[in-house]
This record gives structure tokens, sequence and C-alpha cells, in this order.
């Protein structure tokens, strides 16, 4: 295992497990604009959980979706996703902070500790598939409705907070990949001989007793 790449991959998996977290919140997952006069002119925004509007006086005004049965089935989906992806990332956080070799959790028992980061590094990487299904499905149904002409509903642009998922993504990706080449699961650690004192190795029969006998207390090298 290499001690550099791990410590990277842990930042890269810390970094967008923490982006995942600010992404689920955030209002401006898709937004629109209405033009009119100064006094009119409104911005509309959504995400998971809610719908908001602010006008040019900078009232904002927001609503939670009231129904969650009654929402669309990509919506419900992301926010399934998303939780997930967050679940995956606190756990494989965990695990990495305790299978890296520089941490001095774990005891000193490498194969467990490579396990430990390897696994962590599937669980970073499948945060990052969740969030980027999440995200892009929601992105896909955006511009679905948008270049749709028969679309009689307000028709939304990509906000701030998906481009927000698509960066935690690859950083969750990115960190799980280096986490897990950098591992050696299930393999021991390998060690050196131990130094063995030079000689000369002499191999033939046994000698009888009489032999032994008669060569008893003599120099053998002479």
């Amino acid at each position: 295992m290499d001690p550099i790449v791990e410590v990277v991959a842990l930042i890269l998996g810390f970094i967008g497990w923490v982006m995942v977290g600010i992404t689920l919140p955030n209002r401006y997952w898709r937004t629109s604009t209405v033009d009119g006069n100064v006094i009119t002119t409104s911005t509309i925004y959504e995400n998971l959980w809610m719908s908001c509007a602010s006008d040019s006086t900078g009232v904002h005004n927001c609503r939670e979706f009231p129904s969650l049965l009654a929402l669309n089935g990509y919506i419900q989906a992301s926010r399934a996703l998303m939780i997930t992806s967050i679940v995956c990332g606190t756990f494989g956080l965990l695990l990495a902070l305790i299978g890296v070799q520089c941490s001095k959790a774990g005891g000193e028992n490498y194969v467990l500790k490579g396990r430990l980061a390897g696994t962590a590094g599937v669980l970073f990487i499948f945060q990052g598939l969740c969030t980027l299904i999440a995200v892009s499905w929601y992105a896909f149904n955006i511009t679905q409705e948008f270049f749709n002409p028969l679309h009689a509903g307000t028709k939304y642009e990509i906000g701030e907070g998906l481009y927000m998922g698509w960066c935690s993504a690859v950083l969750a990706i990115a960190g799980g990949a280096c986490l897990t080449c950098s591992c050696q699961m299930g393999t021991e650690e390998k060690y050196p001989l131990p130094y063995q004192s030079k000689g000369t190795v002499y191999s033939g029969p046994a000698p009888t007793r009489s032999v032994a006998a008669s060569t008893y207390g003599r120099n053998a090298y002479v």
C-alpha cells in the first residue's frame, strides 16, 4: 500500500462527501426566470424538497412539496440515491480513517487495514455513482422538458446544485479508485527471509556409529 496515494484518496473522498452534503439541501437544482418589468420579474427555483420563488425586490417564498407519492418518479429516485450516497460516503470515510497506514487505529495488522481501505474505496465509488445517477437523471428531465415544444408548464434550466453534484461524484469516484488500487486486499506483506550465516553445507548419508566414535574429539577442520 502506498501511504501517499492513500492520503490523497482519503482527501478526495472527504471533499466529495462534504460536497454531497452541500448539494442535497441546495435549493438551486433547477431555475427559471420569468421576465417582466422591474417589479414583476421573478425567479423560480426548486430542488428535491421544495419549490421557491423570489422577485426583484428580494422577497423569497418557499413551500415544501406536500406529498411524497404525488412527486414525479425521478424526484423520488433522486432523493433515495442522494441519501444512499451520503450513507455510503459516511461509512467509507470511517473505514478509510481506520484502514490507511498512517492511522494508528486498528493496530499494525496491515492485511486487515488493507481490506478496510479497499472496502472504503468501493463505498466511495458507490457514493459517486449514486450521486452521478441522481443528478444526471434530474438534469435529463430538465433538458427533456425544456426542448419539448408540447410542454405547457414552466421550463427550467440546470441550476448550480447539479454542477456541485457532478463535481462531488467525480471526486468520490477518483478517491475510491485510488484507494482501491493502492491497497493489496487479502495479501500478506512480503518480508525478507531471515539472515543465515554463510557456511558449507554437506550432504550425504549419516556416518555410522563406529565412524562417529573414531572421529570423536578430533578437529573437524583438519
